[in-house]
């Protein structure tokens, strides 16, 4: 190759480079702007809809434990206790089957909340819609009994409560619980 060849090619090469900077950098802009464009008319049209989805979710625990009326969710360990010795309630542990078999409160019914489209109708069969009904999982941070306890709310039952860290606090009380020693 000549030096003219060489030369043709530098600049060929240096004018490619430019048109791809020049195309990326307005491909970049573009999707800026779909993106803006798409925040906002999400957000205009979120202002006229019948159940507006809220912009800032309160995340406190009271707020997440409160019914859509207002009234709170959970329950003290002593008035589950309570309902307990009076069989005034039904406890439903929404934890893994593995986890109901290791040991459970007593006469509680297992309905692990990734089962509960399948199990939902054999665990509640014989349950009136104003059978109070406790909930419960494990650890500070378990969501299965809330998840749950809407659930069964909006299927209908009315008087739906959560015993936060039910299984570690029962068994702190020493409550009566079904302990499966083998699993």
């Amino acid at each position: 190759m000549d030096d003219n060849s060489l030369d043709m090619l530098f600049r060929f090469q240096d004018k490619t480079s430019k048109t791809h900077r020049r195309l990326l950098a307005r491909a970049t802009w573009q999707f800026g702007v779909i993106l803006v464009v798409a925040v906002c008319l999400g957000v205009f049209i979120n202002c006229f809809r019948s159940n507006r989805l809220p912009l800032f979710a309160a995340r406190s625990m009271e707020a997440i434990l409160k019914t859509p009326s207002g009234v709170r969710m959970d329950i003290s360990l002593n008035k589950a206790k309570k309902l307990f010795l009076q069989h005034a309630a039904v406890f439903i542990d929404a934890r893994p089957k593995a986890d109901f078999e290791k040991g459970h409160i007593k006469g509680a019914r297992s309905l692990p909340w990734q089962d509960v489209d399948q199990r939902f109708m054999a665990v509640t069969k014989n349950l009136s819609a104003d059978t109070t009904i406790i909930t419960y999982c494990d650890g500070e941070a378990c969501e299965l009994s809330r998840h749950l306890a809407n659930f069964l709310m909006d299927a209908g039952f009315n008087h739906v409560r959560i015993l936060l860290n039910g299984w570690t606090k029962w068994q702190d009380a020493h409550l009566p619980a079904e302990i499966n020693d083998d699993k």
